[in-house]
């Protein structure tokens, strides 16, 4: 099966790892099924193993991908839950690993998955609308409505306007009420949250008109500051990632006198993945597709992506 893989290791020339080829067919396990990909999409994770965070060299070569919507073994049309259980240890807690970190990814042919991590992709949902939901989308709905104790009517900083996370905390956020505020170096990017619903967009680092109650930062070391002093007291920052570095001044004393919180969120929960589908359905959100390649151009989508030339998701179909 073609396939698009990380054959080797580079911090600084991520792409140089990145290969297109041939694969051996995924090989039947048990308790696990092939999925026929129909659509992946592309998330800042798969560049991040590209620079060995996450992924080993010993683990090389692996395919990457950890987003898919696809049709299983009895012709169900299904989209893949990325987490995957590992086997617990006697005495330890089940461990947990995305797709193409132990296991190979989605961005192939096929995709050997455990069948506990399928769930039905609804009619509503095209298979590249679907293939978008199981990363970025999850990420954003498990720090909405997972994390936070935001009601509607809140007001919210998101920081960074582009992304696919980004992109979805705005949607989403916008479709339950919050009145929401983005930061972007783009002016193009800005004027596109405004589209999606957000209350107003200004220039990264630039003071806001009034402090939030939450701010959901993937930035990191470029954004801490300003997300930290943008909350009200006793506001909370959810952060995700952090693109731009993970080790900026904690503001340690703002953070203790306002009562400040601070919450870590990583993906979300099969449940939060077939409720954020649901909520799809039923709303008639969708997630915003910057564009949509075949699997043989993966490089090109990886290049953008790295540039940050894109708004939304990048999908790629085999």
């Amino acid at each position: 099966m073609f396939a698009i893989t990380a054959a080797r290791i580079s911090f600084d020339d991520p792409l140089s790892g990145l290969e297109a080829g041939e694969r051996p067919d995924p090989e039947p396990r048990e308790g696990w099924t092939t999925v026929r990909v129909k659509a992946a999409s592309l998330n800042h994770h798969d560049l991040w193993s590209l620079r060995g965070v996450g992924l080993g060299e010993d683990r090389l070569p692996m395919i990457l991908g950890g987003d898919a919507a696809g049709i299983d073994e009895d012709g169900n049309e299904v989209i893949v839950h990325g987490v995957v259980t590992e086997p617990a240890e006697p005495g330890r807690s089940p461990r947990f690993s995305l797709l193409s970190e132990v296991h190979d990814g989605t961005l192939a042919e096929k995709v050997l998955v455990p069948r506990e991590n399928l769930l039905p992709k609804p009619p509503e949902l095209s298979f590249e609308e679907a293939a978008c939901l199981p990363t970025a989308w999850l990420t954003a709905y498990s720090m909405l409505f997972g994390k936070t104790d935001l009601r509607p009517g809140s007001t919210v900083l998101v920081q960074g306007a582009g992304g696919g996370v980004s992109a979805a905390l705005i949607t989403l956020a916008a479709q339950v009420g919050h009145r929401v505020y983005v930061t972007s170096r783009s002016e193009a990017k800005r004027a596109r949250a405004l589209e999606l619903g957000a209350y107003a967009a200004v220039p990264s680092g630039e003071r806001l008109p009034e402090r939030v109650d939450a701010v959901f930062d993937s930035v990191g070391q470029a954004t801490w500051k300003h997300s930290v002093r943008s909350l009200k007291p006793g506001g909370a920052i959810i952060t995700c990632g952090a693109t731009s570095g993970d080790a900026p001044s904690a503001e340690l004393t703002r953070v203790f006198f306002l009562q400040l919180r601070v919450l870590g969120s990583t993906m979300g929960t099969k449940e939060e993945l077939v409720a954020l589908t649901e909520m799809c359905v039923r709303t008639g959100v969708r997630p915003q597709i910057d564009r949509v390649l075949p699997l043989e151009d993966a490089r090109e989508a990886f290049r953008a992506m790295a540039a940050g030339e894109h708004f939304g998701k990048i999908v790629l179909t085999p």
